[in-house]
C-alpha cells in the first residue's frame, strides 16, 4: 500500500527553543516541519520601570530580558498576557497577579479597565506591540508608559517557506503574529515571488493565532482557515494539521 505523503507545514517562530519545540510538535503530529524563522530578537538593554502601579509583560522574551537586567517590580501588580509569559515570570522568581482569560491585548484591557483609573501602568514589550493594549488602558483612565525591551527583525536567510508556497509545495502555514505575516511577505518580495507565494497559500491551510493576525493576513490577500479558540502555538498547530488532513495523525 502506497504511503501517504506527509503534510509540509511552515513554522515561523524565532530560532531558539520555541522553534525546536514547534518542530518536535509538528513531527509528533505526523507532519513534515518547515522551520523558517521570521523573527529575530535585538535587545535594547532597557528594563521596565520600577515605579509603576501595574506592570504588563507580553512575552517570554520580554520576561527573560527584564530578569536579565535585574528588574524589580517593587509593589506593582504584575500582569502577563498568556500562560507562557506567566510561567516565565514565575520561573524567574516574580509573582504574577493578573493573567487575562483571553490571551490578548483586548483580554488584558478587559481584565484591567475597571481598576486602573489614575494608576501608572508600565507596558514592557517589543517594538511591534499592538496599540490596542496601550490605547485601551489609557482610555480606562490610566497613565501609560511603554518601554521597548527588544526589537523584532527579519532574519536575512528567511524565506524557504515562501519559495515552497510559490511552487505549490507547502500544505500549511502557522502565523503566530501579524509581524510573521509581514515578514513572510517581505521575504517573498525579496525573492520576486510575493504574488506567487500568496497564491500558494490560498491553496494551503493557513492558521493565525488570533484575530489581529488573521486581519493582517486577509488584508494582504491570504485567506485564513483556522483561528484557534486558545491563542497558543500548540493549539494552533493541532487545529491546522487536523484541518489540513482530518484524522491524519491518528
Amino acid at each position: 500500500m502506497r504511503e501517504e505523503p506527509r503534510l509540509r507545514v511552515a513554522a515561523f517562530r524565532p530560532d531558539d527553543e520555541r522553534l525546536a519545540a514547534a518542530v518536535e510538535l509538528l513531527e509528533s503530529l505526523g507532519a513534515d516541519p518547515v522551520a523558517d524563522p521570521m523573527l529575530a530578537v535585538e535587545p535594547t538593554d532597557s528594563t521596565p520601570r520600577s515605579d509603576a502601579d501595574y506592570v504588563v509583560l507580553t512575552s517570554k522574551t520580554g520576561v527573560e530580558l527584564a530578569a536579565g537586567g535585574d528588574w524589580d517590580p517593587g509593589t506593582a501588580t504584575v500582569c502577563a498576557i498568556g500562560e507562557a509569559t506567566a510561567t516565565a515570570l514565575r520561573e524567574a522568581g516574580y509573582a504574577v497577579d493578573v493573567v487575562p482569560e483571553e490571551y490578548s491585548s483586548t483580554g488584558l484591557v478587559e481584565a484591567l479597565e475597571a481598576e486602573v483609573a489614575g494608576s501608572r501602568v508600565e507596558v514592557a514589550r517589543s517594538d511591534h506591540g499592538s496599540a490596542v493594549l496601550t490605547d485601551g488602558i489609557e482610555a480606562a483612565g490610566a497613565y501609560v508608559h511603554e518601554t521597548v525591551l527588544y526589537r523584532l527583525v527579519r532574519p536575512p536567510e528567511s524565506g524557504e517557506s515562501a519559495e515552497l508556497a510559490a511552487d505549490g509545495e507547502l500544505d500549511a502555514a502557522l502565523f503566530t503574529s501579524s509581524l510573521t505575516v509581514r515578514h513572510f511577505l517581505a521575504a517573498a518580495a525579496d525573492r520576486g515571488i510575493r504574488d506567487a507565494a500568496i497564491e500558494g497559500l490560498r491553496e494551503a491551510t493557513v492558521g493565525a493565532i488570533g484575530e489581529p493576525t488573521r486581519e493582517t493576513a486577509e488584508n494582504a490577500g491570504i485567506p485564513v482557515d483556522v483561528v484557534p479558540e486558545r491563542a497558543d502555538f500548540e493549539t494552533l498547530a493541532c487545529d491546522v494539521v487536523e484541518t489540513a488532513a482530518p484524522t491524519y495523525h491518528d
